[in-house]
């Protein structure tokens, strides 16, 4: 299968490199760096055992540069608001039967890709993977899971069921386990969950997830961002329990406790962030929906002081 990875940052390397393993994969970015560094050493993916792996995808600055030539499966893994860009200067790779696919955080991203292709051909989906970037082309795999995807309105055509089996064995041959969701809005929520409650918190506090785990003010205050969420997510028809997912955005915090999160990545390093569309996008949906989340409004706006601090030269300290 031919992939396109746009994006060669902790999650796009990540993946890219591991699909690599039975694929013909691009990765393409807008860094030189990164992608000098790639072309030189391979991306070097470092697992929570203290082992490095070395894969060698193919690596570009733009695909029109490369002559790549129809993607089979597009996926992005850019920053949010960089999606329709990195879209519009790569769009020669895709074509009428090109599949395109956001396993981005946050949620509404398919708004963004349905201006390249139609419903039948946008994937969306959620992953439990945590990646972090060490250097260019060299990333930590910090957290490690399932990944879920499926199309907008469920597979309509054999050739969309067919595809859709085809990209979930090709995941999970390469060691990234994936189904099939018929209801991939709630798998989307479901790992919306722990962005909003504990990746948005480890940008605050510029902690790693553990701390989120272990602290008791930062715990309480996760799970207040638990409740929060779980309350808008129920009020759009899906049926979460708040004790459970409490629950298991604790497991993940343990579990990854030495993972630093692209959020907490952005601050530090004085970038923009997603916040709009993980915890604002639970904000957006609440207003909606004429539900309290104060908390979360807290969230999106100390980040984006954070960002404005960062821009007129302040620090963040860590």
């Amino acid at each position: 299968m031919k992939i396109v990875v746009l994006g060669a940052g902790a999650m796009g390397s990540l993946f890219g490199g591991y699909l690599s393993r039975h694929n013909d994969v691009w990765l393409v970015d807008v860094s030189e760096t990164t992608v000098d560094a790639i072309n030189a050493n391979g991306v070097k993916v470092r697992e929570k055992d203290g082992s490095e792996i070395v894969f060698h995808p193919k690596t570009c600055i733009y695909s029109s540069k490369a002559g790549i030539g129809k993607a089979d499966l597009v996926v992005t893994f850019v920053k949010s608001m960089y999606t329709v860009a990195a879209l519009e200067n790569n769009k020669d790779v895709i074509g009428p039967e090109t599949y395109i696919m956001t396993l981005q955080n946050g949620a509404g991203h398919e708004s963004k890709l349905l201006k390249f292709a139609d419903k039948e051909h946008v994937i969306i989906g959620s992953t439990q993977h945590n990646s972090s970037v060490l250097g260019p082309g060299h990333v930590f795999h910090g957290g490690v899971g399932h990944t879920d995807i499926g199309l907008l309105d469920g597979v309509d055509s054999k050739e969309s069921a067919f595809m859709l089996r085809a990209i979930a064995k090709t995941f999970t041959e390469c060691g990234l386990e994936c189904g099939i969701s018929d209801n991939v809005q709630w798998q989307i929520w479901h790992k919306l969950f722990t962005n909003t409650a504990a990746s948005s918190l480890t940008a605050i506090y510029q902690v790693s997830l553990g701390f989120i785990a272990s602290d008791v003010e930062a715990n309480r205050r996760m799970r207040v961002l638990v409740g929060e969420a779980v309350a808008v997510a129920n009020a759009l028809g899906l049926d979460f329990d708040c004790e459970d997912v409490a629950s298991e955005v604790q497991a993940v915090c343990e579990n990854a406790k030495d993972g630093f999160t692209s959020i907490y990545a952005d601050i530090r390093a004085g970038r923009k962030t997603e916040v709009d569309t993980i915890s604002g996008s639970v904000v957006e949906a609440a207003h909606q929906l004429g539900i309290p989340v104060p908390c979360h409004e807290w969230v999106v706006e100390t980040i984006h002081d954070m960002e404005k601090k960062n821009m007129k030269g302040g620090s963040v300290n860590v």
